[in-house]
């Protein structure tokens, strides 16, 4: 499917891809705000940028074994989603991936990530708990900045760099 393919279907809710699809352009469904529900091929081996920046009414995605990276922006205001299963197979996350997916709670890393990049989880504002994986050896900068309720972090000791204000505004931050 090529890039910018269902670019700003506003009226959209559902999305079976066949499992015959390898590829998804970036942006592919950006704007899509009335998606809620995708199948995402099993044979996919990345998310790329923006794929689903900006649908709004996305609650629940399931990335398949088979993705190995997920690209920039690439569930960005995702505003109503709540959960996101990473697989194990996921080894980089792009900036903003998450950025303001103001209802998700809590996220896990897959366990062969080495970089929290910048702004992941930006204004993740419903995000309360998060568990880096030992893999992960740098934080990179406003990685989870404004993350207000943000109460427990476990840092493990992979990691030899954490950048400027990656935790910023984590005001109900508790244990490091």
């Amino acid at each position: 499917i090529d890039e910018n393919a269902f670019y700003n279907c506003t009226s959209l809710e559902k999305m079976e891809i066949p499992s015959s699809v390898l590829n998804i352009g970036n942006s592919c469904f950006n704007m899509c705000s009335s998606l809620k529900q995708i199948t995402i091929p099993s044979l996919l081996t990345s998310i790329g940028n923006r794929i689903f920046c900006n649908c709004s009414s996305l609650t629940k995605v399931l990335i398949p074994s088979s993705v190995k990276s997920i690209g920039n922006y690439a569930f960005y205001q995702c505003s109503s989603l709540i959960q996101v299963k990473i697989p194990s197979s996921v080894s980089s996350i792009g900036v903003y991936a998450f950025g303001k997916c103001s209802s998700i709670k809590q996220i896990n890393f897959p366990p062969n990530l080495t970089i929290i990049s910048e702004n992941l989880c930006n204004e993740c504002s419903a995000l309360t708990e998060i568990n880096i994986p030992s893999s992960v050896t740098s934080i990179k900068e406003n990685a989870f900045s404004e993350c207000s309720l943000l109460k427990n972090v476990t840092i493990p000791s992979s990691v030899s760099s954490i950048e400027s204000f990656a935790f910023n505004k984590c005001s109900s931050l508790l244990k490091v």
